[in-house]
């Protein structure tokens, strides 16, 4: 079976079952560990955090361990995933020769469909959205180590807020009475920074504009561009890139506001995967070169993965979700 093919079945047949097994495991509380787990923080009962790193601790019996043939990897979910499996394919190649073994690209159709698969046990590696990792650490055990960076470490993306030329908004309290995009419920740049920062700008969102869930901040700007919305909060890194493959006219569009830079999308590997193989996962990760690949032509700006903390790199997104009254439980993404 060729990659191509793998990863059509995954994206088919396999892909529905592993949600709809993910979805019975989010319906119900996850199996608790011994109750001599010291600490657990807001962790699922699923896990342990004995070192209060705040992620899920490896499996205290080797025998736990998980070290499969193949390995699954996704890209958090975009407008078109057939354009990114593509791009990542250098990466993929990279990742298979260093590991060796087989990658899987998984292309995910919502945040809630990733973290259900890796908390079913279908995902191995993957790249979650900044605002939804922190539900990929505490229901399915994800453990985030690396972010695209550039040649001198630096990382992060900032809130924008876009609207037409011709909107009549020029600043932040001009969206009253408005019909702005945010992206989805748990997304940081395109739902739960905006409701915990734009109070203090002179803007309440549900309260003073109409919030429209468009689905991506891909929707959102097209939205934008094309007259749906009026305004729409969303990330720079995503609609620089929309800019640079032409689809929509940067000419027609102005930044009303713009915030300090978040983290970008986290990298993370499943928690339970064998200790060996996690090395091998870094390895392939902090030795990649983007230069003259696919990948790195659409990451303008990146050149390397930078090793991160979810610990100390996303304290920023906790606070803000813990603002928004953020509860990091299964009910809570099926809520979202």
């Amino acid at each position: 079976m060729t990659h191509t093919q793998q990863r059509t079945w995954f994206m088919g047949g396999g892909l529905a079952t592993a949600v709809s097994f993910a979805a019975l495991l989010l319906a119900a509380p996850a199996q608790a560990q011994d109750d001599d787990c010291p600490n657990r923080g807001q962790l699922d009962t699923a896990y342990c955090d004995a070192d209060g790193d705040l992620v899920a601790d490896p499996p205290s019996d080797p025998s736990e361990s998980v070290n499969p043939d193949t390995l699954v990897f996704a890209y958090t979910p975009v407008e078109d995933p057939a354009i990114y499996e593509d791009i990542w394919e250098p990466f993929i190649d990279h990742l298979e020769e260093v590991t060796g073994k087989t990658v899987q690209f998984f292309a995910v159709q919502s945040n809630s469909a990733e973290v259900e698969a890796m908390r079913s046990g279908r995902l191995h590696i993957a790249g979650f959205s900044t605002g939804p990792t922190p539900f990929a650490v505490n229901l399915a055990g994800a453990v985030p180590f690396a972010i695209m960076g550039s040649e001198d470490g630096r990382f992060g993306y900032t809130l924008q807020v876009y609207t037409r030329n011709d909107s009549g908004i020029d600043e932040m309290p001009d969206l009253a009475g408005k019909r702005v995009a945010h992206t989805s419920p748990t997304s940081n740049s395109g739902n739960q920074a905006p409701r915990a920062l734009f109070p203090d700008l002179g803007v309440v969102p549900d309260e003073d504009y109409e919030v429209i869930y468009s689905g991506s901040h891909d929707q959102s700007m097209l939205g934008v561009a094309a007259g749906d919305y009026d305004a729409a909060p969303v990330a720079s890194e995503v609609v620089e890139r929309m800019a640079d493959r032409g689809l929509y006219d940067p000419e027609e569009v102005k930044i009303v506001w713009e915030s300090q830079p978040f983290p970008t999308t986290s990298y993370t590997y499943a928690h339970n995967l064998d200790p060996e193989l996690v090395d091998s996962i870094k390895e392939a990760f902090f030795s990649f070169d983007f230069q003259g690949t696919a990948l790195g032509e659409e990451f303008e700006g990146v050149s390397q993965f930078v090793p991160i903390t979810y610990e100390e790199d996303w304290a920023v997104i906790r606070q803000i979700q813990e603002a928004n009254g953020v509860e990091y439980t299964p009910q809570g993404l099926a809520s979202e």
